[in-house]
């Protein structure tokens, strides 16, 4: 887990939220309304020390969000589409404690090789992508043979970007 990885003290407490959002948000926009969304369910709860984190990762090609795919076909879709072209990955991670809330967003740019249909097809069977946006975790398979080029924060799309996360505490408690 990367907040361990990165030496920081933090306990998970899981909270389910219904992911919907507003039909006219854009990009970033649609990540930084549904990690606000999922701090909703802390904001009673928070003791003065805390601070909860909560983000959302989306995939965005041709002014359209690639949310997680539901079924083989519609994960075979997605990635099809994505298929040897350039897409975003915008993270945007929610810092909320009982005074206030900070919101902030990376947007990392991904090239996929073009994929044969074995190739998807093999991905999904075997990775089984329905929980990531896109229909895809560059950490996974897909990530290691089919990326050609990445511009910007690795770890933002495995779905964190972990220097911001350490910029925006250290400013936070400092």
């Amino acid at each position: 887990m990367f907040l361990e990885e990165m030496g920081l003290d933090f306990v998970v407490r899981p909270k389910s939220v219904d992911e919907v959002y507003p039909e006219h948000l854009q990009g970033h926009e649609i990540s930084d309304y549904l990690a606000e969304l999922k701090a909703v369910p802390f904001k009673t709860e928070l003791n003065e020390n805390e601070i909860v984190l909560t983000s959302d990762t989306v995939v965005w090609y041709n002014g359209a969000s690639l949310a997680k795919a539901s079924t083989k076909e519609e994960a075979f879709s997605m990635l099809r589409t994505l298929s040897g072209d350039w897409h975003q990955v915008i993270t945007s991670v929610c810092f909320t404690t009982k005074a206030n809330q900070k919101t902030v967003n990376e947007t990392t740019e991904v090239k996929f090789m073009d994929f044969t249909d074995e190739e998807i097809n093999f991905y999904i069977e075997n990775c089984h992508p329905f929980d990531k946006a896109g229909a895809y975790g560059i950490q996974e398979w897909i990530g290691m043979v089919g990326i050609s080029e990445i511009r910007g924060s690795y770890t933002n799309v495995v779905g964190l970007p972990t220097h911001l996360v350490y910029k925006t505490l250290m400013d936070m408690v400092s």
